[in-house]
């Protein structure tokens, strides 16, 4: 947080003017791009949400720019912005994107997993669309997940996204990951006793900039199953668009489902749903994150 306030006010506006011109940040992105500004879309995220604001000399003439995107007064946001903030080794860590283990309560166990995998290019894939699908078994079990996800590079070189999985139940063993479409498994590390497993999804080739892939991979449980109450998706960087199902056996239905999500900094938002014709919930959230978003459910 900025003192005074400042980082909250510069956000609350910024949050507010985007909402009224009725643009999403990827519409924003490709404006910012046709006159000559690159400004990533984890930044602009980061710039709502209150966690950086712009004050290098470029992220201010984008500033400017999207001013007149957004269509208020010149100069409107840029007075909100305040002084820059002092600079150095401890400070400049707050600048960057949340770590590879936030909103994770064991932040410094999946630090040290990581080691064993390569995350070098995760924040150079913008995630343009996700769909995760839950598979709930009869007997309210677990089943499996499919993970649908398309992305594109903001520069030469990814060939890998890196997956993130913990079972809530720690007794269960880990769900074995296969690649289903347009990837194929790395490396992967198992942490048994916290029930974690780290995987690389490595794509048919190295992508160059601008270039985008669609990639699906599944997660199946072994019995004894874990029983399924809820389901969550942690988003360190943001997505353009989100699409959580969870589909449950006919035999098996809950008797209440509700909707969470929680925007990085801000209160958890609850919202109840109801299981249709198909035996599904499903809910989509747009341009959303850094953030947590999922479903959980009451079965008696």
């Amino acid at each position: 947080m900025a003192p005074g306030g400042l980082m909250v006010d510069f956000a609350g506006a910024l949050r507010d003017a985007i909402q009224a011109r009725g643009l999403g940040l990827e519409r924003i992105q490709e404006r910012l791009r046709a006159e000559g500004y690159s400004v990533s879309l984890a930044t602009l995220s980061y710039w709502q949400t209150g966690r950086s604001r712009p004050e290098r000399r470029e992220s201010l003439a984008a500033l400017a720019e999207l001013e007149k995107i957004l269509e208020v007064e010149p100069g409107s946001l840029a007075a909100l912005v305040g002084p820059p903030r002092p600079r150095g080794r401890h400070l400049h860590k707050s600048q960057e994107a949340p770590g590879l283990g936030a909103f994770w309560s064991e932040q410094d166990l999946i630090t040290d997993l990581a080691q064993g995998v390569d995350t070098r290019w995760d924040e150079r894939l913008t995630r343009l669309s996700q769909h995760d699908r839950v598979n709930v078994g009869p007997e309210r079990e677990e089943v499996s997940f499919l993970v649908r996800q398309v992305l594109r590079a903001e520069a030469d070189g990814p060939d890998r996204y890196v997956v993130i999985v913990r079972l809530d139940e720690l007794e269960h063993p880990l769900p074995l990951i296969t690649a289903v479409r347009n990837c194929r498994l790395g490396r992967v590390v198992e942490h048994v006793e916290s029930a974690f497993l780290l995987a690389e999804l490595l794509f048919d080739r190295p992508l160059a900039k601008g270039e985008t892939v669609i990639t699906e991979h599944a997660l199946h449980n072994y019995p004894p199953f874990p029983t399924a109450t809820n389901y969550e998706r942690k988003f360190r960087l943001p997505v353009r668009e989100y699409v959580l199902e969870v589909c449950f056996d006919p035999a098996a239905l809950p008797r209440a489902v509700y909707q969470f999500q929680q925007m990085d900094g801000q209160t958890e938002q609850v919202t109840p749903n109801e299981v249709d014709v198909g035996n599904s919930v499903h809910a989509i959230a747009l341009d959303y994150g850094p953030g947590r978003y999922g479903f959980r459910w009451d079965w008696d």
